[in-house]
């Protein structure tokens, strides 16, 4: 491949290992800075890994996510290669959703449920609700 057919553009991968490096950070309080002094590098550093201009290494994003009190594969779970989850979401709207007062408080109050079942069920309960909201919308045509 030559230098003039390379794309610049971030794999989307590294983008979506960078915005949970970001989901996990902020759910946990951490400013850049501290999440730096684990591995060990600057918090601008972060600040490109959370971007998805600079890829993670695999030891350094072990490291991190040490300090982050998560497994490796936290960073993967649910991708797609082209960025997506597998419920159709892209990492942006979720990151997005997680770094608002709601989606901490919902986030922090979820994992504190212990049960397995419990949580199956509120998830089955806000889609439901999700769902009628979405069915209770006016459409394009009827407005």
């Amino acid at each position: 491949m030559s230098l003039e057919t390379r794309s610049k553009k971030p794999n989307p991968i590294d983008v979506e290992v960078g915005r949970r490096i970001r989901m996990r950070r902020v759910l946990l309080r951490l400013s850049q800075s501290s999440l730096a002094e684990g591995p060990g590098i600057t918090f601008q550093q972060v600040q490109k890994y959370e971007k998805g201009t600079n890829r993670v290494g695999a030891s350094r994003l072990q490291a991190i996510a040490q300090v982050l009190e998560t497994p490796v594969s936290f960073f993967f779970e649910g991708q797609q290669p082209n960025g997506a989850h597998e419920d159709g979401l892209h990492g942006e709207e979720i990151t997005e959703f997680l770094s608002t007062a709601e989606g901490l408080a919902l986030n922090k109050s979820f994992t504190r449920i212990q049960s397995a079942d419990v949580r199956r069920k509120v998830v089955g309960l806000v889609k439901t609700l999700a769902d009628g909201e979405v069915a209770q919308e006016p459409s394009e045509d009827t407005v």
